[in-house]
Protein backbone atom coordinates (compact mmCIF):
# COMPACT_ATOMS: atom_id res chain seq x y z
CA UNK A 1 0.00 0.00 0.00
CA UNK A 2 2.86 2.72 0.60
CA UNK A 3 4.84 1.86 -2.43
CA UNK A 4 0.93 2.15 -4.59
CA UNK A 5 0.59 5.67 -2.83
CA UNK A 6 4.61 6.93 -2.78
CA UNK A 7 3.93 5.78 -7.04
CA UNK A 8 0.82 7.76 -7.09
CA UNK A 9 2.24 10.63 -5.73
CA UNK A 10 5.48 10.44 -7.28
CA UNK A 11 3.76 10.82 -11.06
CA UNK A 12 2.32 14.15 -9.95
CA UNK A 13 5.58 15.54 -8.77
CA UNK A 14 6.71 18.67 -10.83
CA UNK A 15 9.48 18.22 -13.51
CA UNK A 16 11.02 20.86 -11.72
CA UNK A 17 13.24 18.84 -9.04
CA UNK A 18 15.19 21.61 -8.42
CA UNK A 19 12.40 23.70 -6.78
CA UNK A 20 10.56 21.28 -5.36
CA UNK A 21 13.18 18.78 -3.83
CA UNK A 22 13.09 19.63 -0.15
CA UNK A 23 16.92 20.10 1.33
CA UNK A 24 19.40 22.53 -0.05
CA UNK A 25 21.63 19.44 -0.62
CA UNK A 26 21.34 15.92 -2.82
CA UNK A 27 23.65 13.67 -1.99
CA UNK A 28 23.09 10.39 -4.91
CA UNK A 29 25.30 7.23 -3.89
CA UNK A 30 26.44 4.42 -6.42
CA UNK A 31 28.43 1.42 -5.97
CA UNK A 32 29.69 0.96 -9.30
CA UNK A 33 28.82 1.67 -13.19
CA UNK A 34 29.55 -1.21 -15.90
CA UNK A 35 28.40 -2.44 -18.99
CA UNK A 36 30.06 -5.99 -18.24
CA UNK A 37 28.84 -9.00 -16.05
CA UNK A 38 30.17 -8.85 -12.85
CA UNK A 39 29.37 -12.17 -10.72
CA UNK A 40 30.80 -10.52 -7.16
CA UNK A 41 28.27 -8.00 -7.11
CA UNK A 42 25.71 -8.79 -9.26
CA UNK A 43 23.37 -10.53 -6.79
CA UNK A 44 23.65 -7.92 -4.32
CA UNK A 45 23.91 -4.92 -6.18
CA UNK A 46 21.87 -3.20 -8.98
CA UNK A 47 24.41 -2.03 -11.39
CA UNK A 48 24.10 0.44 -13.78
CA UNK A 49 25.50 -0.06 -16.66
CA UNK A 50 27.39 3.48 -18.51
CA UNK A 51 24.29 4.73 -20.41
CA UNK A 52 22.10 4.34 -17.62
CA UNK A 53 24.84 6.47 -15.47
CA UNK A 54 24.91 9.09 -17.99
CA UNK A 55 21.36 9.66 -18.19
CA UNK A 56 21.31 9.92 -14.48
CA UNK A 57 24.30 12.56 -14.40
CA UNK A 58 22.55 14.49 -16.91
CA UNK A 59 19.10 14.82 -15.02
CA UNK A 60 20.91 16.05 -11.90
CA UNK A 61 23.10 18.35 -14.11
CA UNK A 62 20.05 19.92 -15.00
CA UNK A 63 18.25 20.56 -11.70
CA UNK A 64 21.47 20.89 -9.59
CA UNK A 65 24.80 22.43 -9.21
CA UNK A 66 27.67 19.95 -8.59
CA UNK A 67 30.43 20.75 -6.09
CA UNK A 68 33.58 19.15 -4.70
CA UNK A 69 34.77 18.59 -1.05
CA UNK A 70 35.64 21.99 -0.35
CA UNK A 71 32.60 23.28 -2.01
CA UNK A 72 30.06 20.71 -0.18
CA UNK A 73 31.61 21.39 2.95
CA UNK A 74 31.42 25.78 2.15
CA UNK A 75 28.25 25.49 1.45
CA UNK A 76 27.10 23.47 4.18
CA UNK A 77 28.50 26.40 6.39
CA UNK A 78 26.73 29.08 4.44
CA UNK A 79 30.13 30.07 2.63
CA UNK A 80 29.50 28.96 -0.99
CA UNK A 81 26.59 30.72 -2.76
CA UNK A 82 25.38 28.56 -5.31
CA UNK A 83 23.37 29.19 -8.60
CA UNK A 84 21.16 26.04 -7.85
CA UNK A 85 20.73 23.53 -4.64
CA UNK A 86 24.12 21.71 -4.57
CA UNK A 87 24.68 18.20 -4.88
CA UNK A 88 27.96 16.12 -4.22
CA UNK A 89 28.49 12.52 -5.70
CA UNK A 90 29.39 9.91 -3.76
CA UNK A 91 30.23 6.16 -3.94
CA UNK A 92 30.95 3.45 -1.95
CA UNK A 93 33.31 -0.02 -1.34
CA UNK A 94 36.12 0.97 -3.94
CA UNK A 95 35.90 -1.06 -6.72
CA UNK A 96 38.25 -0.70 -9.65
CA UNK A 97 35.24 0.55 -12.20
CA UNK A 98 35.62 3.97 -10.67
CA UNK A 99 39.28 4.12 -12.09
CA UNK A 100 38.46 2.26 -15.22
CA UNK A 101 34.44 3.32 -16.27
CA UNK A 102 33.35 6.03 -13.87
CA UNK A 103 36.08 8.55 -13.77
CA UNK A 104 36.67 9.17 -17.53
CA UNK A 105 33.19 9.81 -17.61
CA UNK A 106 32.87 12.26 -14.52
CA UNK A 107 36.53 14.05 -15.96
CA UNK A 108 34.62 14.59 -19.76
CA UNK A 109 31.81 16.20 -18.03
CA UNK A 110 33.44 18.30 -15.00
CA UNK A 111 31.94 16.34 -12.01
CA UNK A 112 33.70 15.78 -8.54
CA UNK A 113 32.97 12.66 -7.16
CA UNK A 114 34.27 11.09 -3.85
CA UNK A 115 34.90 7.20 -2.99
CA UNK A 116 34.44 5.62 0.35
CA UNK A 117 36.60 2.75 0.58
CA UNK A 118 37.51 -0.29 2.70
CA UNK A 119 41.01 -0.35 3.07
CA UNK A 120 41.15 -4.16 3.75
CA UNK A 121 40.13 -5.01 0.02
CA UNK A 122 42.35 -2.25 -1.26
CA UNK A 123 45.39 -4.07 -3.84
CA UNK A 124 42.58 -6.67 -3.38
CA UNK A 125 44.02 -8.54 -0.60
CA UNK A 126 40.72 -9.54 0.37
CA UNK A 127 36.92 -9.31 -0.59
CA UNK A 128 33.83 -7.62 0.75
CA UNK A 129 31.79 -10.70 2.36
CA UNK A 130 29.03 -9.88 0.52
CA UNK A 131 31.03 -10.10 -2.32
CA UNK A 132 32.12 -13.74 -1.33
CA UNK A 133 27.94 -14.61 -1.47
CA UNK A 134 27.44 -13.38 -5.18
CA UNK A 135 30.42 -15.24 -6.36
CA UNK A 136 28.88 -18.55 -4.74
CA UNK A 137 25.31 -17.25 -5.55
CA UNK A 138 26.55 -17.05 -9.30
CA UNK A 139 28.04 -20.16 -9.23
CA UNK A 140 25.34 -21.95 -8.70
CA UNK A 141 23.13 -20.43 -10.98
CA UNK A 142 25.85 -21.77 -13.77
CA UNK A 143 26.17 -25.44 -12.18
CA UNK A 144 23.95 -28.33 -12.49
CA UNK A 145 24.26 -30.73 -9.78
CA UNK A 146 25.37 -29.15 -6.14
CA UNK A 147 27.12 -31.54 -3.47
CA UNK A 148 24.55 -33.03 -1.13
CA UNK A 149 27.31 -32.61 1.19
CA UNK A 150 27.03 -28.34 1.30
CA UNK A 151 23.64 -29.09 3.11
CA UNK A 152 25.11 -30.19 6.27
CA UNK A 153 27.20 -26.97 6.61
CA UNK A 154 24.14 -24.61 7.07
CA UNK A 155 20.76 -25.48 9.02
CA UNK A 156 18.37 -25.32 5.95
CA UNK A 157 15.21 -27.34 6.15
CA UNK A 158 14.52 -26.77 2.38
CA UNK A 159 17.20 -28.55 0.21
CA UNK A 160 16.83 -26.44 -2.79
CA UNK A 161 19.12 -24.69 -5.18
CA UNK A 162 16.60 -21.45 -4.58
CA UNK A 163 16.52 -22.07 -0.60
CA UNK A 164 20.52 -22.05 -1.13
CA UNK A 165 21.06 -19.54 -2.94
CA UNK A 166 18.59 -17.02 -0.80
CA UNK A 167 20.61 -18.13 2.67
CA UNK A 168 23.38 -17.68 1.22
CA UNK A 169 22.57 -13.74 0.67
CA UNK A 170 21.39 -13.42 4.22
CA UNK A 171 25.29 -14.71 5.65
CA UNK A 172 26.35 -12.17 8.21
CA UNK A 173 29.69 -10.13 9.04
CA UNK A 174 29.59 -12.27 11.72
CA UNK A 175 29.23 -15.60 9.55
CA UNK A 176 31.40 -14.56 6.91
CA UNK A 177 33.51 -17.78 7.67
CA UNK A 178 30.68 -19.94 6.81
CA UNK A 179 31.33 -18.28 3.14
CA UNK A 180 34.59 -19.61 3.07
CA UNK A 181 33.53 -22.72 3.76
CA UNK A 182 31.08 -23.35 1.41
CA UNK A 183 33.78 -21.90 -1.31
CA UNK A 184 35.45 -25.30 -0.52
CA UNK A 185 32.98 -27.02 -1.40
CA UNK A 186 31.76 -25.17 -4.37
CA UNK A 187 35.08 -25.47 -5.66
CA UNK A 188 35.56 -21.96 -5.48
CA UNK A 189 38.91 -20.03 -4.76
CA UNK A 190 38.18 -15.97 -3.77
CA UNK A 191 42.05 -15.45 -4.00
CA UNK A 192 42.09 -16.74 -7.37
CA UNK A 193 39.44 -14.68 -8.35
CA UNK A 194 40.82 -11.33 -6.77
CA UNK A 195 43.77 -11.85 -8.93
CA UNK A 196 42.16 -12.68 -11.65
CA UNK A 197 39.55 -10.64 -11.71
CA UNK A 198 40.78 -7.49 -9.39
CA UNK A 199 37.47 -6.10 -8.56
CA UNK A 200 39.49 -3.30 -6.02
CA UNK A 201 40.92 -0.45 -6.29
CA UNK A 202 44.81 -0.85 -6.68
CA UNK A 203 46.70 2.02 -4.20
CA UNK A 204 48.54 3.23 -7.01
CA UNK A 205 45.19 3.79 -8.60
CA UNK A 206 43.88 5.34 -5.60
CA UNK A 207 46.65 7.91 -5.63
CA UNK A 208 46.54 8.72 -9.29
CA UNK A 209 42.72 9.35 -8.48
CA UNK A 210 43.93 11.70 -5.48
CA UNK A 211 46.27 13.45 -7.35
CA UNK A 212 43.69 13.77 -10.34
CA UNK A 213 41.13 15.82 -7.24
CA UNK A 214 38.49 12.86 -6.48
CA UNK A 215 37.87 12.10 -2.99
CA UNK A 216 39.10 9.04 -1.56
CA UNK A 217 38.03 8.83 2.12
CA UNK A 218 36.46 6.08 4.65
CA UNK A 219 34.02 3.71 4.49
CA UNK A 220 35.30 1.13 7.75
CA UNK A 221 38.11 -1.16 7.61
CA UNK A 222 36.14 -4.27 6.12
CA UNK A 223 32.21 -3.62 6.44
CA UNK A 224 30.65 -4.82 9.14
CA UNK A 225 27.28 -3.64 9.90
CA UNK A 226 27.59 -1.08 12.52
CA UNK A 227 24.57 -1.86 14.60
CA UNK A 228 25.50 -5.37 15.15
CA UNK A 229 29.26 -3.93 16.36
CA UNK A 230 29.66 -2.87 20.26
CA UNK A 231 30.83 1.03 20.45
CA UNK A 232 34.29 -0.18 20.85
CA UNK A 233 34.28 -2.25 17.95
CA UNK A 234 32.71 0.54 15.90
CA UNK A 235 35.56 2.87 16.79
CA UNK A 236 38.05 0.00 16.12
CA UNK A 237 37.00 -0.23 13.06
CA UNK A 238 36.25 3.29 12.39
CA UNK A 239 39.58 4.68 13.94
CA UNK A 240 41.79 2.17 12.20
CA UNK A 241 40.65 3.47 8.91
CA UNK A 242 40.73 6.82 9.61
CA UNK A 243 45.35 6.09 10.22
CA UNK A 244 45.14 4.19 7.02
CA UNK A 245 44.10 7.23 5.39
CA UNK A 246 46.44 9.68 7.10
CA UNK A 247 49.27 7.93 6.14
CA UNK A 248 48.32 7.44 2.46
CA UNK A 249 47.43 11.22 1.63
CA UNK A 250 43.51 10.47 1.26
CA UNK A 251 40.87 12.34 2.92
CA UNK A 252 40.42 12.16 6.29
CA UNK A 253 37.30 14.30 7.07
CA UNK A 254 34.12 11.89 6.06
CA UNK A 255 33.17 8.93 7.03
CA UNK A 256 30.45 6.91 5.28
CA UNK A 257 28.73 4.07 7.40
CA UNK A 258 28.73 0.64 5.45
CA UNK A 259 25.68 -0.87 5.02
CA UNK A 260 23.63 1.56 6.77
CA UNK A 261 23.48 3.57 10.01
CA UNK A 262 20.34 2.48 10.73
CA UNK A 263 20.11 1.82 14.57
CA UNK A 264 23.30 3.09 15.59
CA UNK A 265 23.47 5.51 18.14
CA UNK A 266 23.75 8.31 20.03
CA UNK A 267 27.41 7.31 21.99
CA UNK A 268 28.96 6.06 18.58
CA UNK A 269 28.61 10.47 17.25
CA UNK A 270 29.35 11.37 20.71
CA UNK A 271 32.54 9.78 20.52
CA UNK A 272 33.25 10.44 16.63
CA UNK A 273 33.30 13.37 16.39
CA UNK A 274 35.15 13.93 19.08
CA UNK A 275 38.20 13.42 15.87
CA UNK A 276 38.75 17.29 15.31
CA UNK A 277 39.52 16.37 11.91
CA UNK A 278 36.28 14.55 10.80
CA UNK A 279 33.68 17.45 9.25
CA UNK A 280 31.01 15.12 8.84
CA UNK A 281 29.78 11.92 8.43
CA UNK A 282 27.01 9.65 5.19
CA UNK A 283 24.00 7.63 5.92
CA UNK A 284 22.15 6.36 3.00
CA UNK A 285 18.29 6.74 4.34
CA UNK A 286 17.14 8.58 1.45
CA UNK A 287 16.10 12.23 1.60
CA UNK A 288 15.76 12.24 5.31
CA UNK A 289 17.72 14.89 8.06
CA UNK A 290 18.91 13.54 11.12
CA UNK A 291 19.30 14.55 14.87
CA UNK A 292 22.79 14.51 14.40
CA UNK A 293 23.48 17.91 12.55
CA UNK A 294 26.61 16.31 10.72
CA UNK A 295 25.41 12.98 10.16
CA UNK A 296 24.00 13.34 6.28
CA UNK A 297 21.73 11.39 4.68
CA UNK A 298 22.46 9.95 0.99
CA UNK A 299 19.76 8.67 -1.58
CA UNK A 300 20.78 5.45 -3.33
CA UNK A 301 20.78 5.29 -6.58
CA UNK A 302 21.14 1.42 -7.95
CA UNK A 303 16.88 0.51 -7.29
CA UNK A 304 16.79 -0.80 -10.26
CA UNK A 305 14.75 2.45 -11.49
CA UNK A 306 16.28 5.91 -13.44
CA UNK A 307 18.22 8.67 -11.09
CA UNK A 308 14.82 10.43 -12.33
CA UNK A 309 11.88 7.58 -11.00
CA UNK A 310 14.11 7.56 -7.74
CA UNK A 311 14.70 11.80 -6.60
CA UNK A 312 10.51 11.93 -7.53
CA UNK A 313 9.32 8.63 -5.53
CA UNK A 314 12.13 10.27 -2.80
CA UNK A 315 10.33 13.72 -2.63
CA UNK A 316 7.17 12.17 -2.78
CA UNK A 317 7.89 10.06 0.13
CA UNK A 318 9.77 12.79 2.44
CA UNK A 319 6.19 14.85 1.37
CA UNK A 320 3.90 12.06 3.03
CA UNK A 321 6.40 11.39 5.66
CA UNK A 322 6.14 15.37 6.37
CA UNK A 323 2.68 14.91 7.07
CA UNK A 324 3.31 12.77 10.43
CA UNK A 325 6.48 14.45 11.24
CA UNK A 326 8.72 11.13 10.18
CA UNK A 327 11.72 13.44 8.64
CA UNK A 328 14.16 13.06 10.87
CA UNK A 329 16.26 10.09 12.32
CA UNK A 330 16.10 10.79 16.04
CA UNK A 331 19.43 8.93 17.85
CA UNK A 332 18.73 7.66 20.93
Amino acid sequence: MKDRIINLLAAFETNNIGKSFPLDYCLPLYHSVSDKDLPHIKHVIQYKNTKQFEKDLDYFSKHFQWVNWSEFKDGMNGNFKPKKKIALLTFDDGFREFYDVIVPVLERKGIYACNFINPAFVDNKDMMFRCKASILVDTIQKRKDIDPEIYKLIPLKDQTIEALQKYILTIKYQEKEILEQLAGKLDVDFKRYSIENKPYLSTEELQTLTRKGFGISSHSWDHPKYDDLSLTQQMETTNKTFTYLKENGFLYEAFAFPFTDFEVKKDFFDEFFKNEDVYCSFGCAGIKMDSIQKNFQRIPMEMGESGEQILKKEIAYFKLKRLIQKNTIERK
